[in-house]
């Protein structure tokens, strides 16, 4: 008999101590074992004995698959291809999920079939007190409290209302989907390799994946949703919280964002020549003044981002 949810677990040589904590969440949740299966995506962790030193042994139906094409887009497909649940919940390594989630999970699903993917609230747990400045860029790290209200987006191809992206659309941590859902965004993105690349590969930063999943949700006429009761904490490290790697995240995220909207035709920017793109990234470094701030600093090249994807925008 084939579990309600499978719980999937993309991972590339994670920390311990926060994979630790993952786990005895999903432990403790209150759905009972017999209903959910846990699968994780060892995504070319170096050292190939790491992954299985963990402890899985309190779970019946736990299993862990060597994903040998590195990427978080390649690790999650290689997740849904090997699920078997109605529906299907994306775990980063370092989320730690609330008691209820999976339970929410079902009911939510249940009570609006329509759904195609859903979130909710991811709340940080800083390894160490965060800069105040540095709350600007939760966004960048997939923090994100929307408050109380549901919220639920869909789009009608045969109406004029030009198609969008909402801000409270499910972001990939904790991301929930339906099976019939999953396997229509599987099949969408066999072939296209540069949809593939939208997300973490390696040492890239790129994060649009998610954008991309509901996206070709909306589109096939699912409907995205966030629910305030899918609450997760997620574990931000010491590293991920510098002037540097905040910088390249926000210029990574930014150049994924116009690349993702391109790939679901969505223009509200014009193409630039490639020529003009240090030009205008050396004009904004007047205008966004980098030396006077780390804030500062991630903006503008955030800006140079976006810049580098523009040129790349499809004519």
């Amino acid at each position: 008999m084939n579990p309600l949810i499978s719980v999937i677990i993309p991972t590339h040589n994670p920390n311990g101590k926060r994979l630790n904590k993952t786990l005895i969440a999903l432990k403790n949740q209150a759905l009972l074992q017999e209903h959910w299966e846990l699968i994780v995506i060892d995504n070319l962790t170096p050292d190939t004995s790491y992954i299985p030193s963990f402890d899985f042994s309190w779970h019946n139906c736990a299993k862990i698959i060597r994903e040998e094409s590195l990427g978080l887009t390649r690790a999650r497909i290689a997740g849904i291809n090997a699920s078997r649940g109605s529906y299907l919940v994306f775990v980063d390594d370092d989320n730690v999920l609330d008691a209820n989630y999976l339970s929410n999970v079902i009911t939510i699903f249940q009570n609006h079939p329509n759904l195609g993917a859903i979130g909710g609230k991811s709340l940080p747990e800083f390894e160490v007190e965060p800069e105040n400045w540095i709350k600007n860029f939760w966004v960048c790290l997939a923090l994100r409290d929307l408050g109380d209200e549901v919220q639920i987006y869909s789009f009608d191809q045969l109406s004029k209302q030009e198609k969008q992206h909402p801000l409270f659309a499910p972001i990939g941590a904790g991301m929930a989907l339906q099976r019939k859902a999953a396997q229509f965004y599987v099949d969408s993105i066999a072939e296209n390799v540069n949809r593939l690349s939208l997300d973490r590969t390696g040492k890239s930063l790129q994060s649009g994946g998610d954008c991309d999943i509901n996206l070709t949700l909306l589109e096939a006429g699912w409907a995205v949703g966030y629910f305030p009761q899918l609450q997760l904490t997620h574990l931000i490290s010491a590293n991920r919280l510098t002037k540097d790697y905040l910088a390249r995240l926000n210029r990574a995220s930014s150049r994924s964002w116009v690349q993702v909207l391109d790939a679901h035709n969505i223009h509200p920017w014009q193409k630039i020549p490639s020529w003009s793109v240090i030009p205008r990234q050396i004009k904004a470094f007047f205008s966004y003044q980098p030396w006077k701030s780390p804030a500062n600093y991630i903006n503008w090249q955030g800006a140079c981002g976006m810049f580098e994807g523009l040129s790349g925008l499809t004519d």
